[in-house]
């Protein structure tokens, strides 16, 4: 029977092709940590840490700890076939390092869909061939002009979605009435406050928006994460549909959420639930609910987009989700695995996630 032999992590240091501004963060490289899980007959499957004090308040050092020690110790030599078992002794391994959790539990679900002969989206409940999803392109935060450029840019690439981060230093309603009378109505407009507003300037602003009938299909997160009461009165105080994203991690989150009807839909994220069995059942619980869904990414590589995008192609696969991380990095570091295809992120066809190895390390 085929087992986990071992857990490495890979530390690999990627530039953007841009700075990356958001209303609490700029980032002009990324720490890719890249867990690699081996098992008995040499198979590798692979997962990804994203790290964010700030969102799941891990750093590369904890992340490599995590791993190698507790999660490690917790599930070495456990059966490839045995995925509830691991599953549940990841959780159980120590408590938070939900980036570090998620990134074993994936990299074993590629395991495991490799030695069934199936691609992770299909593990994960998508339809057999489903092949891509939707996403959209995110705009980092910035003037009004360089945001109308960046958006013509992307909308002439293919993207039908814009996402805007907003920024406590510029004005955002009449950046993104100028967004929307340079893009026109055909391209979905989104906004991300990342927790940057109090609920009174949240309600204010997002009115301005509805009276200047700038058509958002959404604002995330616009009040602090902890502050489901502000979330719940913004939620209530305005018809632009409101996306939890930083407050909401698990299934307890969401319940949280649903009693205080504090928000409309949820942005399910894999380095915050703690790995695909936590996003599935928060998805589950959520449609139960009357809660809408998208899948997220953080900043993060195409190792750790392709486990999201395989959720979403499981649980929404007719939504545009938000998984364009993969594109702001310079390289990949890894060969194989997803692709994009203008707003396609393209699951690879080989089973599993399809990923080769290491960039730089797989014979051509």
């Amino acid at each position: 029977m085929t087992r986990l032999a071992e857990l490495r992590v890979h530390r690999v240091p990627s530039p953007l092709v841009r700075p990356f501004i958001t209303a609490v963060r700029r980032a002009d490289d990324l720490e890719v940590m890249l867990v690699e899980a081996v098992d008995t007959d040499g198979r590798s499957g692979w997962g990804e840490a994203p790290t964010s004090w700030r969102v799941t308040g891990e750093s590369p050092e904890s992340v490599r700890a995590a791993v190698t020690g507790p999660i490690a110790d917790a599930v070495r030599g456990t059966p490839i076939i045995e995925s509830e078992r691991w599953a549940g002794a990841i959780a159980a391994a120590l408590l938070s390092n939900s980036a570090a959790k998620s990134a074993v539990e994936c990299a074993l679900t590629d395991l495991a869909a490799q030695l069934a002969g199936r691609r992770v989206a299909e593990m994960l409940g998508a339809a057999p061939g489903t092949r891509h999803v939707a996403t959209d392109m995110t705009l980092s935060a910035g003037s009004i002009g360089d945001l109308v450029q960046r958006a013509r840019a992307h909308a002439d690439e293919g993207f039908r979605c814009i996402k805007v981060k907003a920024s406590a230093g510029e004005p955002i309603v009449p950046a993104l009435a100028a967004v929307r009378a340079e893009l026109g109505s055909d391209i979905a407009l989104r906004v991300d406050a990342n927790q940057a507003w109090a609920p009174e300037t949240a309600i204010r602003l997002i009115r301005d928006a509805e009276q200047a009938e700038i058509g958002l299909e959404f604002v995330e997160q616009p009040v602090a994460a902890r502050d489901l009461d502000g979330l719940a009165a913004v939620t209530a105080a305005v018809d632009t549909p409101i996306l939890a994203d930083e407050s909401v991690r698990t299934t307890e989150d969401l319940r949280r959420i649903v009693r205080r009807r504090a928000a409309d839909l949820v942005n399910i994220k894999l380095a915050k639930t703690g790995g695909p069995t936590e996003a599935l059942r928060l998805a589950a619980q959520a449609r139960a609910s009357g809660v809408g869904v998208l899948v997220g990414c953080m900043m993060e590589s195409t190792v750790g987009v392709a486990s999201a995008a395989s959720l979403a192609a499981a649980i929404r696969p007719d939504a545009v989700h938000d998984l364009d991380a993969g594109l702001w990095l310079r390289a990949s570091p890894i060969a194989g695995g997803l692709e994009y295809a203008g707003d396609r992120a393209v699951l690879a066809e080989a089973a599993g996630l399809g990923i080769l190895g290491l960039a730089g390390q797989v014979p051509a």
